[in-house]
């Protein structure tokens, strides 16, 4: 079927986007801008991991959280390097490759990557041994070497490494009988370099380092008060003798490869999509190598080696101090030092979502009956919301339909098995799973069998788009009518990372959103051709029309001397036809506001394109995550969220969907996000004209600026406690 005739977008009045004359023109360059004006998208990435990384290197943020954001970071380059890279090189290899959004060749661009991927890593090895590390030892929490270990130290490890690792390790050797060995990707490995004293004979082995035990092996109590750790390779690698029993070890490394790990499935109406993406799943792990990390003291023997084993050239070779594998650091979050983490955080229950009567159990659907209510995670509890919304449809003998689009979410996920429970209660429930959710794959497909084996309806969306919108809808029976109860969000329906994800979500019970989500769904499971929606915009056909839309509004607003204004809040924004119309509108006098977690290739601030156009970016204890559109519209302001950000993916290869805000105390709050975020006291990054990221945390006066995600945290508990008090 095709995918572009199902799927809409419309106003938020009566009219839809059908019956306006669309320019399509002003989204394309007419030679009125110059041709410089994009920021390249891969870069940009890497500068965004620099900020995670500055947020490591900080002293001012809590000790253990810099460990973790060490750990992020890695973990992100792991990520950036098996999609983004790994994607470049493919292209080049297939002669596929086209010029990036700024005119450069890939060959080119990869170079430029792979030079600054260099820089970052060696800047993050040095954040650790040089900042992060002595910090740990000065709070007595220790990773160690093995030179570091009294021998009375050692005996003990002896002994932990006998009893718990010795016997789950699997030396490989290589020789005429024995091939060189497989190399998963993100293992850790140990090179070594043996000698048969009888023959003088020297053999390569690789010791895989198992992941099933801890990255870093906690060291018995020496009675000191000290925490110590040290890393399981440094503690195997003084134990070789005994895996090679007789053989001298000549040499011995540490090394890491990272592996092309995206998936290209190929589907069509008659194939089974679960079966092709698990057959690809399996090929996933033997995917080309495109990084190796080794330590910088491994030989030139053994890295000649790997590299002609492995096909890498010296450029994908990245020479690091060890301990290599730094998202290993994951594990020092656990430590239970509440004075070197950020103060714990509790979700407070939405203040609209309070009984009217003291001492009655909430009822969720009369608290969204009264008004519109806009959810703020993790400042607001998902669990007593969004959470409980679902659980209370499933148990509610009134309800009779639950339709829930499932992007990720967690491995024991209550919104699972509510609508398991609401499904083995007799209800009608639609689950349409996003199968392809990149590395959740294998998750969603485990959820989707136990939703279909309850008797929930499963879809798998349209063919050739990912269902990346957060939508959930309720048909309850009230007084023999039928109403809708609906939510949709800005964040996946997962409990567990809306307690570190910062969204937006909107619960309403407006017949005009019920009724789009019920034509949304139908789009989605069947064969209805619709295209009329009032609040939502859908991409991918008219989301990329209704922005440009209003874009163009307020340009026009601007040049006829009404006021105009845009603020937006994404994750990354890169489309081309987007910023484009943006500049436009810079030129026109409008102000233009962007908050930018990610990738952002627009240029601020350039004369004669974007003097009136500034970009901030917030990053801290949560990951801001919430979209939000906001424009004036000459004193009639329309406001949207939902899961999009302006990327070719989102706005025209997923289905996602934007809502418009309607109530004034709603759009009042998006305002004082705004306010809050764009504010010079607000500990932020700035973008400058030249694509470099300035970081402003400290005030003049030496005192640092205010964090934002604490402002909010202060702000919503303070209205919970005046809620409480009414």
């Amino acid at each position: 079927m095709d995918s572009d005739n199902l799927l809409g977008g419309g106003s938020d009045s009566t009219d839809t986007l059908d019956e306006y004359d669309l320019d399509e023109s002003s989204s394309i360059d007419d030679g009125t801008l110059p041709l410089d004006r994009f920021l390249d998208r891969e870069l940009s990435w890497l500068a965004f991991n620099q900020r995670v990384l500055e947020l490591a290197e900080d002293p001012a943020t809590p000790l253990l959280e810099r460990a973790n954001f060490l750990a992020i970071f890695a973990s992100n380059l792991d990520e950036f390097f098996m999609v983004r890279v790994a994607g470049l090189k493919r292209r080049i290899e297939t002669g596929l490759a086209v010029p990036t959004n700024v005119g450069t060749p890939p060959g080119e661009v990869l170079a430029l990557v792979s030079a600054k991927a260099h820089e970052l890593q060696n800047r993050h090895a040095a954040a650790f041994r040089d900042l992060v590390k002595p910090d740990l030892d000065e709070a007595n929490i220790h990773i160690e070497t093995w030179a570091d270990l009294e021998e009375s130290d050692r005996s003990r490890v002896d002994e932990i490494f006998s009893n718990q690792i010795f016997p789950v390790l699997m030396p490989l050797a290589v020789d005429p009988a024995h091939p060189f060995p497989y190399i998963s990707g993100l293992s850790l490995n140990l090179s070594i370099r043996v000698r048969n004293p009888k023959t003088s004979k020297v053999e390569f082995a690789r010791l895989k380092v198992p992941t099933v035990l801890p990255r870093f092996v906690q060291l018995p109590n020496d009675g000191s008060g000290r925490l110590r750790f040290i890393p399981i390779e440094d503690l195997i690698s003084n134990h070789l003798e005994e895996l090679f029993p007789g053989m001298e070890i000549l040499e011995h490394h540490e090394f890491r490869v990272t592996r092309n790990e995206d998936l290209d499935v190929e589907e069509d109406e008659s194939e089974n999509l679960i079966q092709a993406l698990e057959k690809q799943l399996l090929s996933r792990r033997f995917g080309p190598p495109i990084r190796l990390e080794i330590t910088d003291d491994m030989d030139q023997v053994t890295l000649g080696l790997l590299m002609s084993e492995l096909d890498i050239t010296e450029q994908e070779v990245y020479r690091l101090p060890a301990p290599l594998d730094m998202g290993g650091l994951f594990q020092l979050t656990r430590i239970d030092r509440p004075g070197l983490s950020y103060p714990k955080h509790v979700p407070t229950t939405s203040v609209n979502l309070l009984p009217v009567e003291p001492n009655t159990p909430p009822n969720i659907f009369d608290s969204i009956s009264r008004q519109d209510i806009l959810l703020h995670h993790p400042y607001e509890s998902f669990s007593t919301s969004v959470q409980t919304f679902l659980e209370q449809a499933a148990a509610d003998p009134n309800v009779l339909a639950i339709k829930q689009t499932l992007y990720r979410t967690s491995g024991d996920s209550p919104i699972v098995e509510a609508l398991i429970a609401a499904a083995q209660a007799g209800k009608a429930v639609l689950a349409l799973v996003e199968i392809k959710a990149r590395f959740d794959e294998t998750a969603n497909i485990s959820w989707a069998r136990k939703l279909e084996k309850a008797g929930v309806h499963v879809v798998y969306g349209l063919v050739g788009l990912k269902t990346h919108c957060k939508l959930a809808l309720v048909v309850r029976q009230e007084r023999g009518v039928l109403k809708h109860y609906s939510h949709i969000g800005t964040g996946n329906y997962n409990p567990k990372t809306s307690r570190i994800y910062e969204d937006l979500g909107l619960l309403t019970a407006s017949d005009t959103v019920g009724k789009d989500l019920t034509r949304l769904f139908n789009e989605l499971s069947g064969y209805a051709i619709e295209k009329k929606f009032k609040r939502l915009l859908v991409a991918p056909l008219h989301l990329r029309k209704g922005l440009l839309k209003r874009i163009n509004q307020e340009t026009e607003n601007a040049r006829a001397g009404l006021e105009s204004g845009i603020r937006i809040k994404l994750n990354s924004i890169v489309d081309e036809a987007i910023i484009d119309a943006l500049y436009r509108a810079s030129n026109a006098g409008v102000p233009i506001d962007l908050v930018v977690r990610g990738i952002c290739a627009i240029k601020p601030g350039q004369p004669g394109l974007s003097e009136n156009i500034r970009v901030r970016s917030i990053l801290g204890r949560y990951l801001e995550h919430a979209r939000v559109f906001s424009f004036v519209n000459a004193g009639d302001p329309q406001t949207f969220i939902g899961s999009a950000d302006m990327m070719h993916r989102n706005l025209d290869r997923r289905v996602e969907a934007l809502v418009r805000l309607t109530a004034p105390e709603q759009l009042a709050h998006i305002d004082s996000l705004f306010e809050l975020a764009l504010s010079d006291e607000t500990s932020s990054w700035w973008l400058d004209e030249s694509g470099e990221w300035t970081r402003h945390s400290v005030a003049e006066s030496g005192e640092p600026l205010q964090d934002m995600q604490n402002v909010l945290m202060k702000r919503i508990s303070q209205r919970k406690r005046q809620g409480n008090n009414r």
